[in-house]
C-alpha cells in the first residue's frame, strides 16, 4: 500500500563529478542548493547579482556576465542614505557609491571567469511578477523598500518569459563549455503575497515556458523541484514556520533525489565523507588542550588530506 506519489528525477547520462563546476543563479532556493554544494567542497559560485527571482532579471544578469559589463555610477540610484543598483539584491547596498560599485563588479567579475570553466549551470526562476521603478521606466529585479508609489507590478507576458529563457540559454551556451549542461528548475516557495491564486498563476507561466525551451535544445534539463515539494511532500511538516519555505529536511530530501540522478558515484563518496567533515568540525569543547580533544582534531585533520588528495581545488 502507498501512502504517498514519490517523484523520481530521470537519471542523467552524465554525471557531475568531484572536480565539475557548478553555477547557480536564481531564487533562495538556488542558494540552498548551492550552500549543499559549498558543503561538499564542490567547486560553486552563486548569485553574483545577489537572490533574482524573474525570468527577465536573470537573462539580464546573466548578459550582463556574458558581457563582462561593469556597472558605472549612472547605472545606481541613491535612496535612504544608500547607493542601490535595480539589478541587485540589497545586500549589495552601501552609504559610499564606489564600495557599491567595488561590491558589484567584484562580483560580476568573478562570475565571468567561473562562468567560462563552469561544467553546470542551475537556474532556478520564482515568480513571473515583474516591477517597473517608473522614474526611469526600467524593469528590476529587487524593489530595496523603496516606497510602492514609484513601482508598478506586473506579470511578464507568455512570450516574455520564453524569450528570456531562451536568450538566457544562448549567452550560457556561448561562454560557457561546449558541452556545459544547464539544469532549470522551478522555485518551491511560494509568493504568498502576491496571492494564492496569483503565485499558482505565476509559477504555471514559469513552468510552461521553461518546459517548452528546454525542449529546444539537448544540453538542457527540468528539474522537478517543484514538483517534488508539492506533489512527493505534500505535508506542512515539511516547511518551516512561516509556512512558505521548505524545511532543512526537504532541501536534504530533494538534494538527494538530485544526487541520486546526477552524481557520480565518486562525487556521491566524496561529497558524504565531506558532509561528515563538516559536522565534526562543528564541534566544540572548554579544553583545547585535551588529549582526546588533540587526538580527535588529528584524525579529523587526517581525514581532510585524503579528501584534499582528491581534487586539486582547496577545501575546507
Amino acid at each position: 500500500m502507498k501512502f504517498r506519489t514519490e517523484v523520481e528525477l530521470q537519471e542523467s547520462e552524465k554525471k557531475i563529478e568531484i572536480e565539475d563546476k557548478i553555477f547557480s543563479i536564481g531564487s533562495c532556493f538556488a542558494s540552498e542548493m548551492s550552500e549543499m554544494f559549498k558543503q561538499g567542497q564542490l567547486q560553486t559560485v552563486n548569485n553574483p547579482f545577489g537572490t533574482v527571482f524573474n525570468p527577465f532579471s536573470i537573462n539580464h544578469a546573466v548578459k550582463m556576465l556574458h558581457d563582462s559589463e561593469f556597472y558605472k555610477e549612472e547605472d545606481l540610484i541613491a535612496f535612504d542614505d544608500e547607493f542601490i543598483s535595480l539589478d541587485h539584491h540589497s545586500s549589495f547596498d552601501t552609504r559610499y557609491v564606489h564600495q557599491t560599485l567595488e561590491k558589484i563588479n567584484s562580483k560580476l567579475e568573478e562570475g565571468n571567469l567561473f562562468l567560462q570553466d563552469t561544467n553546470w549551470v542551475v537556474v532556478t526562476y520564482g515568480t513571473s511578477f515583474i516591477y517597473e521603478f517608473l522614474p526611469k521606466k526600467k524593469l528590476v529585479a529587487n524593489c530595496h523598500k523603496i516606497p510602492q508609489k514609484f513601482f508598478e507590478k506586473r506579470l511578464l507576458t507568455h512570450q516574455e518569459i520564453t524569450d528570456a529563457v531562451y536568450n538566457t540559454i544562448l549567452n550560457l551556451k556561448d561562454i560557457c563549455k561546449d558541452d556545459v549542461q544547464l539544469l532549470f528548475s522551478i522555485s518551491p516557495v511560494r509568493h504568498t503575497k502576491d496571492g494564492m491564486v496569483e503565485n499558482q498563476l505565476s509559477k504555471s507561466k514559469l513552468i510552461t515556458a521553461v518546459h517548452e525551451a528546454v525542449s529546444i535544445f539537448d544540453n538542457c534539463h527540468y528539474l522537478p523541484v517543484y514538483e517534488i515539494l508539492m506533489d512527493d511532500l505534500r505535508d506542512y511538516r515539511f516547511y518551516k514556520e512561516d509556512l512558505i519555505h521548505p524545511s532543512s529536511q526537504a532541501v536534504q530530501y530533494i538534494f538527494e533525489k538530485f544526487g541520486k540522478a546526477y552524481f557520480s558515484e565518486e562525487t556521491k563518496d566524496f561529497m558524504k565523507e565531506n558532509f561528515k567533515i563538516n559536522k565534526a568540525l562543528d564541534h566544540r569543547t572548554d579544553d583545547e588542550k585535551s588529549p582526546k580533544y588533540i587526538e580527535f582534531r588529528e584524525k579529523l585533520n587526517e581525514r581532510i588530506q585524503n579528501q584534499q588528495e582528491k581534487v586539486k581545488h582547496k577545501i575546507f
